[in-house]
């Protein structure tokens, strides 16, 4: 009998087992890929069980193996949802079941073919490695495509600690994705090489699985030593490391109550950050604080336009003058025509507002709302969305001398938007999660910007209005942190970097040639697969 091409340093396993013996496996393959999903959404904040994550990728490798293309996509959109349902629970908090479910199920419905592609591959030689690289294809995909893409959840944003974050630096985020993926498939491989080496007592089959056996754990072993070594010649921790520094003060000013109508007491939310903003003033006056060259203020922070406003545009300017330096503004401003625009305004204190920058990735029915008519059919909170236009230029500004990369919420989740800033002398994210209450979704995304400060070699400042604000130091650590639902303010020296990591320089590189391996190692299993059918009337 003809042998099918290798996987992993051995051949592929003969067909077996009767339709009913698949039948009956079929389940326990559900359970393990359901069971992976959820280990899997442990590794993220609030459980933060970081060496879960390969528990995902693991699971789905052993599922799909040898199975139909049907096959893995059943299992992997069970991995997907079991995943996902747990991870974005954050988004019905106050909206419902709807919205956070048909989120869910159309990310999860991404890696259902990506339980395809694994399958498919699956009778590769060398298919944990194939297997890693179509998870960052899929995730690249899942960033891109229907409205802009959401790419929430990539294994790579659990790695918050550990050996794999230094990984960052030299790849991005597709990277560490790749790493965490490759961890969890060469793991099953060495659990299908113990399988096989338990059953087989001809000699042959033996060596081969223990060749198997020992080169998974050997790679195993590999990666996480390759990362920690990546880690050595990496920039120092030290805020104030290369470059000049800046004194950047952070307000956190919080909200009159979380939920939907956070912003119900707009004066209230901007009195907040005034407020904090004039105690911090008379702190410098009294010598308690250094006095800031910046200070930023989260998104949200004054939802009263004060282009329109007189006494918002008053209130703005008597904090601007007190602390004597400029304030990056969270403001929403009136148009153009029907829109509204997330904007960043560098408020002088002697010239009032100048520069801005207008978010460029509004939140599909979050920000605005695609084909009302249609989604107003499953919920009319549709329509306390007001159509926000989105801005075409990077947020570059000068605030204060100090040069920075302005992102806005939800924005410094893709890879694109951040590296069009990752020029600038420091990175800070503007967010507003008070629609999220008390739940994993400002961890979640504080763990981001650990990400993109590492994937730099940028200090970032999180502005948050609510919760959780941060000071980020460019290895990662977060230096200065704040709780949900409480005022605060820290000040800090940053250092204006100018330097660039590896993975500054190659942009969307690593992530092409990873998505590239994959597709390729994709095409050889289709084609392997129609080589491998009869012809037509064959018996």
């Amino acid at each position: 009998m003809a042998t099918a091409p290798g996987t992993l340093l051995r051949p592929a396993p003969e067909p077996g087992g009767t339709p009913v013996t698949r039948t009956r496996r079929l389940p326990w393959r559900t359970v393990l890929a359901l069971a992976g999903g959820l280990a899997m959404c442990l590794a993220y904040p609030g459980a933060g069980l970081v060496p879960f994550a390969v528990l995902g990728p693991a699971a789905l490798a052993l599922a799909v193996h040898g199975r139909s293309a049907r096959g893995g996509l059943w299992l992997g959109l069970v991995l997907g949802l079991g995943f996902f349902v747990p991870l974005l629970s954050w988004t019905g908090i106050y909206v419902g079941a709807f919205p956070w479910l048909a989120l869910a199920v159309f990310e999860a419905l991404h890696l259902a073919l990506l339980g395809a592609a694994t399958a498919l591959t699956s009778r590769l030689r060398w298919w944990p490695l194939w297997a890693a690289a179509l998870w960052v294809a899929d995730e690249a995909l899942r960033g891109r495509l229907v409205l802009g893409g959401f790419p929430w959840g990539r294994l790579g944003f659990s790695q918050t600690d550990g050996p794999l974050l230094s990984l960052a630096a030299y790849g991005g985020v597709p990277l560490v994705s790749f790493a965490v993926a490759l961890i969890g498939t060469l793991l099953a491989a060495a659990v299908l090489a113990l399988v096989r080496l338990g059953r087989s007592a001809r000699p042959e089959p033996r060596r081969a699985a223990t060749r198997a056996l020992v080169g998974s754990l050997g790679a195993l072993v590999a990666i996480p030593v390759i990362g920690a070594v990546a880690w050595l010649p990496l920039p120092g921790a030290s805020l104030t490391d290369g470059g000049p520094t800046s004194t950047v003060a952070v307000i956190q000013g919080n909200v009159p109550r979380a939920g939907l109508d956070f912003n119900a007491q707009r004066r209230a939310v901007l009195d907040n950050h005034v407020q904090r903003t004039l105690e911090l003033a008379d702190a410098v006056r009294a010598g308690e604080q250094p006095q800031p060259d910046l200070v930023l203020w989260p998104e949200n922070s004054s939802d009263i336009d004060p282009y329109l406003n007189d006494d918002a545009r008053t209130q703005i300017d008597r904090a601007a003058r007190a602390i004597d330096a400029p304030i990056l503004v969270g403001a929403v401003v009136q148009g153009p025509g029907r829109f509204i625009s997330n904007t960043a305004i560098v408020w002088d204190p002697d010239d009032g507002p100048g520069d801005t920058y207008v978010k460029r990735h509004p939140v599909p029915l979050g920000e605005y709302v695609p084909a009302r008519s249609f989604f107003r059919l499953f919920s009319s909170d549709v329509d306390r969305v007001t159509d926000q236009h989105a801005g075409d230029e990077p947020g570059l500004l000068d605030i204060g001398g100090a040069t920075v990369g302005n992102l806005i919420c939800f924005e410094v989740v893709y890879d694109g938007l951040v590296s069009d800033v990752a020029g600038a002398g420091m990175l800070v994210v503007q967010t507003n999660n008070a629609t999220f209450g008390r739940t994993a979704e400002s961890e979640q995304q504080l763990a981001m910007s650990r990400l993109r400060a590492v994937e730099h070699g940028r200090s970032v400042a999180v502005a948050a209005t609510s919760g959780i604000s941060a000071i980020v130091a460019p290895d990662g650590t977060v230096v200065r942190s704040s709780e949900l639902f409480t005022p605060d303010v820290f000040v800090e020296e940053i250092a204006q970097r100018d330097s660039r990591s590896v993975a500054s320089r190659l942009g969307a590189g690593p992530e092409w040639v990873l998505t590239a391996a994959g597709l390729v190692a994709l095409g050889a299993a289709l084609r392997l697969r129609s080589k491998s059918r009869p012809p037509s009337g064959a018996r």
